[in-house]
């Protein structure tokens, strides 16, 4: 096998692993969408909630998009290689650099605008506590979103939930494959249930959830011994931020395939310009 041959192995090989990406990550977005006990659809429903939230819960048609991206790039990569189309592979080429220049500008958008994502998150917060207060207990449908929030595996969901780029989107999803169940108590801690239907109705006491190895409605003193259960968002946040040397690293080495991918097409272009000529 010459080194044209290898070149064309690698770039089949190359977008066969982009294509399956975008299989994956389209998948994980008809999940978002479909899923009813996801905290998406909670906050959905959250009265009074920020304006800006409504951008975030199109979450899931962002996946969906960029899972069909990938599935286009992979796809034009693998038959440009094989069937040495100089067409398929020049438009490869231009999606990925159009790619990779959306990356770079997600990326300085974060950086640029991470207090405004601070102010959003922080009203959401106030919105959220508002709405557990006044609607856990006596609402099924909160109250059924709250505690499958508080139990269940919604990791991927919210690793999510910043998603502007493509990199962070698969970074995200390459951490969601290692779930975490979250064990978590309201949006901060155990006072958010404080004045809530839920509360009153059970003399004062927080649900099961809040109260460590019981099942049942637990007194404040009980609740606030234990450190090991915390508020959905600060556990949340705990988990990305212990994972940002992961997602950078993913990120960077997304970034260096990408750019190994453009020059791969780039010298396919020109070798098999070079045959026909």
């Amino acid at each position: 096998m010459g080194c044209f041959g290898f070149l064309k192995t690698m770039m089949f090989i190359f977008n066969g692993i982009i294509f399956l990406a975008g299989v994956a990550i389209l998948g994980v977005g008809i999940w978002v969408k479909v899923d009813s006990g996801s905290i998406l659809t909670y906050l959905g429903k959250i009265e009074n909630a920020p304006p800006e939230l409504s951008q975030v819960l199109n979450v899931g048609y962002l996946l969906i998009a960029l899972g069909a991206l990938l599935l286009v790039i992979g796809f034009l990569g693998c038959c440009g290689a094989v069937k040495e189309s100089r067409c398929m592979l020049l438009l490869f080429f231009i999606i990925v650099l159009l790619v990779f220049i959306a990356e770079v500008a997600g990326a300085v958008v974060i950086l640029v605008f991470r207090p405004l994502a601070d102010e959003l998150i922080n009203k959401i917060g106030v919105a959220a506590v508002a709405n557990l207060r006044s609607e856990y207990g006596k609402n099924p449908d909160i109250t059924g979103l709250w505690n499958t929030t508080m139990d269940t595996v919604i990791l991927m969901t919210f690793r999510s939930f910043h998603t502007i780029s493509l990199t962070l989107c698969i970074t995200r999803l390459v951490l969601s494959l290692c779930p975490h169940q979250l064990k978590c108590c309201g949006f901060y801690n155990s006072s958010d249930f404080v004045g809530s239907p839920y509360y009153v109705a059970h003399s004062q006491q927080y649900p099961p959830q809040c109260c460590p190895g019981m099942n049942a409605p637990c007194s404040q003193t009980v609740a606030d011994n234990d450190t090991t259960i915390s508020g959905c968002f600060p556990k949340i946040k705990t988990l990305v931020d212990d994972n940002t040397v992961v997602i950078v690293g993913v990120a960077l080495g997304i970034a260096a395939l990408e750019i190994c991918a453009m020059v791969v097409s780039m010298i396919l272009y020109c070798r098999i310009k070079s045959h026909s000529s």
